[in-house]
């Protein structure tokens, strides 16, 4: 086993562990449509992907005068569990990646944007919680949510791993920034089932991440 450069892997949940985000975009235009907000799915991917539900609820009361209440997000959260419950998978050649990472002596954590039961939800269906836990950080535990670095600082720092040590596995341009700002390694995934289209990878590559690949099970690769 070499010492490796890198000592602690970040991974995004949504969209890089499981192919959460093309469902969770369905959930979220159809509970803005029975609120009577017209929405469609490019806005979502260019506005919430990747940001917290704060972020949401912001945009929400700021570009369409819709005020997230209690009950709109208890709807969401339903639709969205059943969905997961239902249909929700995991990025093919993840457990490979972890393998490898372990094999190399390399630690790893999750960090998203996504509240800590969706999270939590998201791995146990997908049959991934126990490579994760207890390392699992959501952007409850900061102030600021991505693009702000809080929450990759944040996580770095309760694994006791510098921010130079560390690689972020993303897959959203506000993820990337957050990885940068934070003085970290930023790896672009665009293997999830919402990573298509030029207007996705244009938004990505202007970033010029440290990488960009979309197969998981490649990822030890692209690790210094």
């Amino acid at each position: 086993m070499h010492d490796p450069a890198t000592k602690l892997v970040i991974f995004d949940c949504d969209g890089v562990l499981v192919d959460s985000e093309p469902i969770s975009v369905e959930v979220m235009v159809a509970e803005f449509e029975k609120a009577g907000v017209a929405i469609d799915a490019d806005y979502v991917y260019r506005h919430f992907l990747g940001r917290s539900m704060a972020t949401v609820v912001e945009t929400a009361k700021t570009e369409f005068s819709l005020a997230i209440d209690e009950a709109f997000l208890a709807s969401l959260r339903a639709h969205l569990f059943d969905r997961f419950r239902r249909d929700l998978q995991p990025i093919a050649g993840l457990t490979d990646a972890l393998d490898d990472l372990s094999r190399s002596g390399i630690a790893w954590c999750v960090a998203s944007s996504s509240q800590p039961d969706r999270i939590a939800l998201s791995l146990d269906v997908t049959g991934l919680i126990d490579r994760f836990r207890p390392h699992i950080f959501s952007a409850t535990m900061v102030k600021n949510g991505k693009p702000a670095p809080d929450l990759f600082l944040y996580a770095a720092d309760k694994m006791t791993v510098p921010p130079s040590a560390c690689v972020v596995v993303e897959d959203s341009p506000a993820g990337l920034k957050a990885a940068r700002a934070a003085g970290m390694r930023a790896l672009a995934f665009t293997g999830g089932g919402h990573a298509v289209g030029d207007i996705y990878h244009r938004s990505i590559d202007e970033l010029a991440p440290d990488a960009k690949f979309d197969v998981m099970a490649d990822l030890v690769q692209f690790i210094p």
